[in-house]
């Protein structure tokens, strides 16, 4: 999106909606440059060829704005950089996001738990189980009737369904995709709709591609508000489409045998993931290796409240930028645009 109307943009929805915890939210750091991300992380340790068997502590850095700036800067960059910033900035979204599904998952295990010692789900277990069934395509929300909850034989199969589809993606993985996807951040599709992992969108919504090919029918790349709603949408997609069925079994099974779960073993998995097919899962596995990226699955986020990082254009534009987040911030209107971001901090919930 571009930042440069993003906060204006934003502004009249802010201003008609009640505002709800006001204080204590997240800092804020406008960049202007992708050397000052650099710098900011190397204060922060997190920066630099890491160890062998080194576990990489990542600072819960989470981007929030991006301009098509990034792309000059990349240009500017040596190689090593340009790739270095582009995983270590995505990684924190990646871990942020799977740490929000971890969270379904232990309940979802703890419901488990209760239903294997013979307990009847409570009213909120079941409807935690309800919403978890729709979000992830497992119960109809379609049509007149409203969805309920199935019993029996029909509530287990749901429920090992759940266990299949309510589970992490490998942080390897996905910097891989989103790197490959995204040619690291610079696609015009990343740059003007925060789009990383290349998913499609039917019904004449999302970005239109320059050479659209008409045989794939109505079909356009997938815009996103913010770079984490991108992030959240690529794991629901290998998490409930039929076409990584192979992939979630895969999980499956090494969680079964207690072997970890890397991103290299469901990689290959992924031959419907591009029409490249074979081709596209040897590209892909020859990225992750040759980058290292197999460091990320061992990767956790610090426990810290999240920093939000908003690019900006140039020096003048943060300036603006940052009197513009100051008046929302008095007006009590911040918060809003912060729970929109899918970001959680304090006691709020983002409810992604």
């Amino acid at each position: 999106m571009n930042l440069k109307l993003l906060i204006a943009s934003l502004v009249p929805l802010l201003l008609s909606t009640g505002s709800v915890f006001a204080d204590d939210l997240p800092e804020i750091r406008i960049v202007s440059s992708g050397m000052e991300v650099i710098e900011m992380y190397e204060n922060l340790d997190y920066w630099g060829k890491l160890e062998p068997q080194e576990i990489v502590s990542v600072p819960p850095l989470l981007v929030v704005a991006t301009t098509p700036q990034w792309r000059k800067d990349a240009a500017a960059m040596t190689v090593a950089d340009k790739k270095e910033l582009f995983y270590r900035s995505l990684l924190p979204l990646v871990l942020y996001a799977n740490e929000a599904i971890e969270s379904k998952r232990a309940r979802l295990q703890e419901i488990v738990k209760s239903l294997g010692a013979g307990q009847v789900t409570d009213e909120a277990s079941a409807g935690f189980l309800l919403d978890l069934g729709i979000r992830y395509k497992l119960i109809s929300s379609e049509g007149d009737q409203e969805p309920v909850l199935p019993q029996g034989e029909s509530l287990t199969a749901l429920v090992n369904g759940l266990l299949s589809r309510v589970d992490t993606i490998p942080a390897s993985l996905a910097l891989g995709q989103g790197a490959y996807e995204s040619g690291y951040g610079t696609s015009r599709f990343a740059l003007e709709g925060h789009s990383y992992f290349g998913q499609w969108t039917y019904g004449g919504k999302g970005m239109a591609p320059k050479e659209k090919r008409a045989s794939k029918g109505d079909y356009g790349v997938a815009a996103y508000a913010w770079p984490l709603d991108s992030v959240h949408s690529y794991m629901m997609n290998l998490n409930t489409h039929r076409a990584y069925s192979e992939l979630r079994a895969r999980r499956a099974q090494l969680r079964a045998a207690g072997k970890p779960v890397t991103g290299m073993a469901l990689a290959e998995t992924l031959t419907h993931y591009s029409e490249r097919g074979e081709e596209y899962v040897k590209t892909l596995t020859g990225m992750m290796r040759v980058n290292e990226l197999y460091a990320a699955d061992q990767a956790a986020l610090r426990h810290e409240e999240p920093v939000l990082i908003v690019d900006a254009f140039d020096e003048e534009h943060a300036e603006a930028v940052s009197r513009e987040l100051s008046e929302l911030r008095s007006s009590g209107k911040l918060a809003d645009l912060i729970l929109s971001m899918g970001v959680r901090y304090g006691h709020a919930e983002s409810g992604k």
